[in-house]
């Protein structure tokens, strides 16, 4: 079992005396050294072992020590990384830093001023943990504002939600099963002016058909054999609310045909019955299917197809949101250790790892279900990788090009370090161990504006 060390430092350099002299000066000083001679070792160790700081000779045999970093923070995005580099190269330097370093030393280093940067980096560490937890926490379960998401994809859904909930237009979300389809139309439902009625929610592919309709449009008594009393269906129990009908795609024609009549004419007549019964309803619709091959196969009418997509929403797979994985998996965490009444503190860096570099076939349900197992069997205070995806078969290395998980990342971090800051840009530069002006041209470059996220702090 490979474990994280608060104290275990990785150092890469070409110069095997350099080594040994710095392994002896952290080991004195009561850390545990990890070494590398090139850059393959330094990459296989990576992923092999999870450190608390790493530190990166600039000028390295085969490639330069800024491309090293970038490739280490795309397997371990949380790990500071400090770079070392000869007199002369200060401007190269200081280019590591706008990439990532959390700082840089020239050669020969003092010794003091090393173990400082390095008890400096890992108090920023501890403070960035922090953030990660507190952003975590939810004000209300199913407002929009606060579905656990930060990466740029499901930030353009909640922007989409945000500009639609008030409206009555019909909604059709698509995603595969498990993205949190449910999670969406609760979250439009509650940011409506319908907020204060009834959501009521039908999979349709759980219901037999011959029990579809009743259940949808209600029953007299006695309109079938085992019609005992009456029933009001589920669209006269949303009247002035929300119906979500989920996999819709899975409804036969027939009731496809009775629903189409629902939407145009607002109006139903449920099984026995000769008089309409009205309704005031917002419906929200969801698939996993591709609806349009459906009409062309004729197993969904076209009409039907065009009546529900009027506005579309697609939620991406878990797998093209990585950035989002730590915020679930820690928010899973708490509501599972709540639940279980146990005291689990976090999730380790390796076992973090392994989440980040599955690619989550069951999306958010999956990893939901993995944070819940891992929760009922720890007899520990943190999740270990070895109680995580124990039958999962996890990919050599991240899916992603470096160069977008890298920026992907920035994003990320900046967005809660703002979050955490309220906007407060000083505060925000000082925690993230950057200049105010780089922290402007950073929020320039990825689009974020203070004053949102002071907003968003007097609004909660």
């Amino acid at each position: 079992m490979t474990t994280l060390s608060a104290k275990k430092i990785f150092v890469v350099d070409d110069d095997d005396n350099f080594l040994k002299l710095i392994r002896m000066r952290l080991e004195l000083a009561g850390y545990e050294v990890v070494t590398a001679l090139d850059e393959d070792k330094a990459i296989a160790k990576a992923r092999e072992e999870t450190f608390a700081l790493s530190i990166v000779d600039l000028k390295l045999v085969h490639r330069d020590g800024i491309s090293l970093m970038e490739e280490m923070h795309s397997i371990n995005p949380y790990m500071p990384i400090i770079i070392l580099t000869a007199h002369g190269s200060i401007e190269s330097a200081v280019e590591a830093t706008k990439k990532g370093a959390f700082d840089f030393l020239k050669k020969p280093f003092d010794p003091e001023e090393l173990l400082l940067q390095i008890e400096k980096a890992m108090e920023n560490q501890r403070l960035v943990s922090e953030v990660r937890r507190l952003e975590g926490l939810l004000k209300e379960k199913y407002d929009f504002k606060n579905v656990v998401a930060r990466s740029e994809k499901m930030q353009g859904v909640l922007d989409l939600v945000s500009r639609i909930a008030r409206t009555d237009s019909t909604i059709y979300i698509h995603g595969e099963s498990g993205t949190g389809k449910e999670v969406i139309a609760k979250a439009i439902h509650l940011a409506s002016e319908r907020k204060d009625k009834p959501f009521v929610a039908i999979n349709c592919a759980a219901i037999p058909e011959a029990l579809l309709e009743s259940e949808l449009f209600g029953h007299e008594k006695g309109a079938f054999t085992d019609a005992k009393t009456s029933y009001q269906g589920l669209f006269a129990q949303s009247h002035q609310g929300t119906i979500f009908l989920d996999e819709i795609g899975d409804m036969s024609l027939s009731i496809q045909a009775k629903l189409l009549r629902v939407l145009q004419e607002k109006r139903f007549y449920p099984l026995g019955s000769g008089k309409p019964v009205e309704v005031d309803v917002r419906v929200i619709v969801a698939t996993d299917k591709d609806l349009k091959a459906e009409v062309k196969r004729g197993s969904f009418r076209e009409e039907l197809f065009f009546r529900i997509h009027v506005v579309p929403i697609d939620l991406p797979p878990l797998r093209e949101r990585k950035e989002d994985v730590p915020l679930l998996a820690e928010h899973f965490l708490k509501e599972f250790s709540q639940r279980m009444k146990k005291d689990i503190k976090g999730i380790s860096a390796m076992a973090m790892q392994k989440l980040m570099l599955y690619d989550w076939p069951g999306n958010v349900r999956e990893l939901k279900n993995t944070i819940e197992h891992a929760v009922a069997i720890t007899q520990h205070d943190v999740i270990d990788e070895e109680i995580i995806l124990l039958t999962k078969d996890l990919p050599a290395e991240p899916l992603k090009p470096l160069k977008k998980a890298v920026e992907e990342f920035k994003r990320g971090y900046l967005i809660r370090l703002l979050e955490f800051t309220k906007g407060n840009v000083s505060k925000a530069a000082t925690l993230g161990g950057k200049y105010r002006p780089e922290i402007y041209n950073l929020l320039k470059k990825h689009n974020l504006k203070p004053e949102d996220f002071k907003r968003l702090d007097k609004e909660k």
